[in-house]
């Protein structure tokens, strides 16, 4: 239990700096083994990126996969991690690749256990066919549907999506709601509407959902608008709790086994960012609380940070979200009539790749962008195809540009003209023979499935007027942070483990950086992550728990 010390004191087992999936874990693995645990949330709202993303969680050597008869082994999916990972990647992270791997399936047992969620399969294969030990399915999952009834507590409010939350990941993958918005919700309305007059909650709301009812179950205490503002340290240097400063009062947070940082990546943190990825940003993704506090407060305490340059990068268009400019993240570059130039107006990249984010991220030998400022280019078609990005151009006039010849959009965006009618007409001569032989484009499939909107994937850019819209860098998390080890303790700079202190998610120097494995290798791994921390302060004090049989599951 927690326990009031004084006025400004509180005192805990474990203390979890954040409320995303990573840190929901941690907390609720911590508290199913009797531990007390206060999570403490900087921001008003619960839940960070993980309630505003879709709800994909890769989950190697899962038991769903088992049930349904699909063979996997940690075995299986470290020759998927070690093949697909950066050279010279395997020396520092093996260790904890391997950590990964084994508890995995563990953890999403855990969770299904311990908390209302429930998942299911999808139909995803891994991505990177080609590497030794992907699988066509299996590892994919994403939750069901679920009530926000499950949730007792009512005063706490989960962070809104800028995804539609009606539809599942599930459904997301399988219908065109991006070519066909109407069409696809008058075919799901029924649903959608039984979902809306029940408050059915889908993707990462439900995710969220289902670990806070959880963690509440097991007597968690959850403090939001309560900023950690620094890690305090006992005389032999241990961490030993924080001060947190909650609505302008400060109060000294004492952890007996440790603290867990669990408080995402340094995005919203401008100067941290231009220092480790300069040159052209176009959005951010995440919530503004992402602002580096764990980096900070883990360097201030000697931690050793690693993967500063790693991150989830895509392209992005303008929205706003919570009354403020916001990059909202999708594939829209996923379109037979478009290609990605570079500053100097050449192709660079197959736009329908996987990993286009390390492409975006290339850095020259002085450390630049290789390749930034980028752009998207089109014909009239695109627009046509594209409802979605229309409205969203219309809402952000200038972003879009338009020219009724190559030679003026050439000029609109300073390109080299002869440059790009050069990319242009040789990309044309591709779709004409329906072989892309510099990208290999022809061959390509979305997050190892045959996407619709690929199928069919090269088709001329010839029809008036042309477009050009910027497709730099849109920072969904960055993913570097303080070492840790395969039980997630931190690590000082001198290689000795800080005792005391924890980190997981994309907060922690991520094992599994910019090159991801699979669609949901943010959400899979940062949950494992805070289950392994969980699990290390648990140690010698796990007791056996009973299942939860009150689940409000939707089963629509």
């Amino acid at each position: 239990m927690v326990q009031l010390t004084g006025d400004n004191r509180l005192h805990c087992d474990v203390l979890v700096v954040g409320s995303g999936g990573a840190a929901l874990s941690a907390a609720l693995r911590s508290a199913a083994a009797g531990l007390s645990v206060i999570i403490a949330e900087k921001s008003v709202w619960l839940g960070g990126t993980t309630a505003m993303s879709g709800g994909a969680t890769w989950v190697p050597a899962n038991h769903h996969a088992r049930a349904a008869g699909i063979a996997d082994s940690p075995q299986e999916v470290m020759r998927y991690l070690t093949g697909s990972a950066p050279e010279g990647w395997e020396a520092t992270e093996s260790a904890l690749w391997q950590a990964f791997a084994d508890s995995a399936g563990e953890m999403l047992q855990f969770v299904e256990q311990h908390t209302p969620l429930r998942f299911a399969l999808t139909s995803e294969g891994d991505p990177l066919a080609n590497v030794g030990g992907a699988i066509k399915q299996g590892r994919m999952v994403a939750p069901l549907p679920l009530r926000a009834s499950v949730l007792a507590e009512k005063s706490w409010k989960i962070r809104p999506s800028p995804l539609p939350q009606l539809y599942t990941y599930h459904e997301t993958i399988g219908l065109d709601i991006w070519h066909h918005p109407l069409r696809e919700s008058l075919r799901m309305a029924p649903k959608l509407a039984w979902r809306a007059l029940t408050r059915t909650r889908t993707k990462g709301a439900a995710l969220v959902t289902g670990l806070l009812e959880g963690c509440r179950r097991l007597g968690c205490r959850i403090e939001t608008d309560a900023r950690v503002e620094k890690l305090l340290t006992s005389g032999d240097s241990r961490v030993s709790g924080a001060l947190l400063n909650q609505h302008g009062k400060l109060l000294h947070v004492t952890a007996a086994r440790g603290v867990v940082l669990a408080c995402g990546g340094f995005e919203w943190d401008a100067q941290r960012r231009t220092e480790h990825f300069p040159g052209s940003t176009d959005f951010i993704a995440s919530p503004r609380s992402n602002s580096g506090d764990g980096h900070r407060m883990a360097e201030d305490v000697g931690a050793k940070l690693a993967h500063m340059d790693q991150a989830n990068i895509g392209g992005g268009i303008p929205a706003r979200y919570l009354g403020e400019p916001y990059g909202l993240s999708v594939f829209f570059q996923y379109e037979p009539n478009a290609i990605l130039v570079n500053r100097h107006g050449r192709r660079f990249v197959n736009e329908f790749t996987f990993n286009l984010g390390e492409a975006l991220d290339a850095r020259d030998e002085s450390g630049m962008p290789a390749h930034l400022p980028a752009w998207m280019i089109a014909d009239a078609g695109l627009l046509s195809r594209s409802p979605l990005l229309r409205y969203y151009a219309w809402r952000t006039p200038g972003w879009l540009r338009k020219a009724h010849s190559l030679s003026a959009l050439a000029a609109e965006i300073n390109l080299p003209e002869a440059v790009l009618q050069e990319t242009v007409s040789r990309f044309n001569g591709f779709c004409l023979r329906g072989e892309d032989t510099d990208f290999q484009r022809h061959l390509s499939s979305a997050h190892g499935k045959s996407d619709k909107r690929l199928r069919g994937g090269l088709l001329p850019i010839e029809n008036g007027p042309f477009i050009a819209i910027p497709f730099n860098r849109t920072f969904l998390a960055t993913k570097g942070g303080p070492r840790t080890d395969e039980y997630g303790r931190v690590r000082h700079r001198n290689g000795n483990i800080i005792q005391g202190l924890f980190c997981a998610g994309v907060g922690m120097a991520n094992p599994i950086g910019t090159r991801a494995v699979g669609a949901g290798t943010t959400l899979g791994p940062n949950l494992t992550w805070g289950y392994i921390c969980g699990r290390t302060l648990a140690q010698g004090v796990m007791q056996e728990t009973e299942r939860y049989p009150e689940v409000q599951q939707c089963t629509d």
